[in-house]
């Protein structure tokens, strides 16, 4: 299975065939569940995928208002390797929005040392929409071409027209797909998915271990149902109390200094040879083998995937420069890019991360401020973000016209739980680290680990001081008397990625 990271958001998406899956009953035509029928079901567990174990459970599409209408959602499960000394069950999230936490489950060696799967049951669940757990899709393979293609920098009144009729596209497109379901992707509701899963599952206290936007989910979790949080791992914190705009401003930033980080070790690259080469390419860009066209925003979207590992990431990302920068070759470029998105070599893309990760997004937060405010604060973003900034100062545009509002968060606000574990990198571009340390503000029962280095997310990415506290944590309930400070391991480090 190969490892690749995805934008804020998926951390790890990890290709995975299609499963079989046991199902439970089914509502009988005309039934209407009540809140309490769904906490009594049977979870129906087969076998599946050699070794794996896989089931179905309904969640309520509305909690405020249940009836009839339900999502069916999909769960895989690595059994613990010695059933004897098992100690619980841990629920994992790889990130997203849209991110599979059933692949990630099926993975379970890339999320946790041998520790701990030794003696935790590992879970895995696609959040409702996503991937197997009835996957929805607003745009077909073209149209998301389209989308992705011209969601470039905005640095004109054309830009910004072109931008704002691709916005209205797949609002509208998602409106017609979802119906009357279209409000009710929100992460808050999923985080009363994973309250509903904890119960079937029998477990008394929810173990769970998110990465990048997973750790929005798990503080959500935290926020509603602090009684029973039990140990609680948010790695490639964000911090939910931040706006917006900043955001987007602070990832434009992130990922400039993710840039010039890669830039320091890859001397043969300048910036300006980077930010003239981005900026050309939104009037002349190459074309690959097959006659794509490299647009600025997938120059863009394959130089950022290439910034989240330093392990393996940047070794890709220097190739695909070198490949169009001395050879007007393209394709390497096109190759992270459709990696990033889910896009095989034919055109299709497997999972609907780009329409379901924008339907979350949406029903989460959103910029109320007026188009004339975002057109006046994009120099800003320019100035701060010189080479990021201009793509990253409209990023959500497609929430302006969306046809359902924004859930109503929950407040976090000194959230009291059992004690929690905050990981954050230092320079880490998706989620800086000034998110993790605004949580920790918030949650005050955490321990902030920090990990001193460039890339996303710190647990398993070579940090013997950092996997140290997480499985100790994980294995007896203990966490260090004080916040702890943790660098890279070279000889740990040089083994990622063989």
């Amino acid at each position: 299975m190969i490892k690749k990271s995805q934008k804020f958001v998926v951390v790890y998406f990890l290709g995975i065939a299609t499963l079989l899956f046991a199902s439970i009953s089914p509502v009988q035509a005309g039934q209407q569940w009540t809140f309490s029928q769904f906490k009594q079901q049977s979870l129906n567990w087969s076998s599946c995928y050699q070794g794996f174990s896989c089931a179905t459970f309904k969640v309520p599409v509305d909690y405020e208002q249940i009836n009839g209408d339900s999502f069916t959602l999909q769960i895989l499960k690595h059994r613990a390797n010695k059933p004897s000394k098992q100690i619980g069950t841990l629920i994992i999230n790889p990130g997203g929005p849209g991110g599979s936490g059933v692949d990630y489950a099926y993975n379970a060696d890339t999320a946790v040392s041998k520790k701990i799967e030794d003696v935790y049951d590992i879970v895995g669940f696609d959040p409702r929409g996503v991937n197997l757990s009835q996957s929805i899709r607003c745009l077909s393979d073209k149209q998301t071409d389209d989308f992705l293609d011209n969601y470039g920098s905005v640095e004109s009144d054309a830009d910004l027209q072109g931008a704002i009729a691709g916005s209205q596209k797949i609002a509208a497109a998602c409106a017609k797909a979802a119906g009357n379901k279209l409000a009710h992707y929100s992460t808050l509701e999923t985080a009363k998915d994973m309250e509903l899963l904890r119960i079937l599952l029998h477990e008394p206290l929810l173990n769970y271990l998110g990465k990048s936007y997973g750790t929005y989910l798990g503080t959500l979790y935290a926020a509603l149902y602090p009684k029973t949080t039990g140990r609680i791992i948010l790695d490639g914190a964000v911090d939910p109390n931040v706006s917006v705009r900043d955001q987007n401003l602070n990832q434009s930033v992130g990922f400039e200094t993710a840039l010039n980080s890669f830039l320091s070790k890859n001397p043969q690259f300048t910036y300006k040879e980077v930010k003239d080469f981005l900026h050309n390419s939104r009037t002349k860009p190459f074309k690959g083998s097959d006659g794509r066209k490299l647009t600025d925003s997938l120059a863009f979207t394959g130089i950022i995937s290439g910034l989240y590992e330093p392990a393996t990431g940047w070794q890709e990302l220097a190739k695909a420069l070198a490949e169009v920068f001395d050879g007007n070759n393209p394709n390497g470029l096109l190759r992270m890019s459709d990696t990033y998105t889910q896009r095989n070599s034919h055109g299709h893309y497997k999972s609907n991360l780009i329409d379901i990760s924008q339907m979350i997004s949406c029903l989460d937060t959103t910029d109320a401020r007026p188009l004339s405010a975002l057109q006046k604060d994009a120099p800003n973003f320019a100035k701060a973000a010189p080479i990021f900034g201009p793509f990253l100062a409209y990023s959500g545009l497609p929430c302006r016209y969306w046809k359902a509002p924004p859930i109503k968060q929950p407040t976090i606000k000194n959230i009291v739980t059992r004690p929690l574990l905050i990981i954050g990198t230092t320079r880490d571009p998706a989620t800086p680290y000034g998110w993790a340390l605004g949580l920790h503000k918030e949650l005050s029962k955490s321990t902030l680990v920090t990990l001193s280095a460039d890339g996303h997310t710190g647990a398993n990415r070579g940090s013997s001081c950092v996997d140290v506290v997480m499985d100790t944590y994980l294995l007896t309930g203990k966490l260090p008397l004080k916040d702890v400070s943790c660098t890279l391991d070279p000889a740990k480090l040089a083994t990622i990625g063989t």
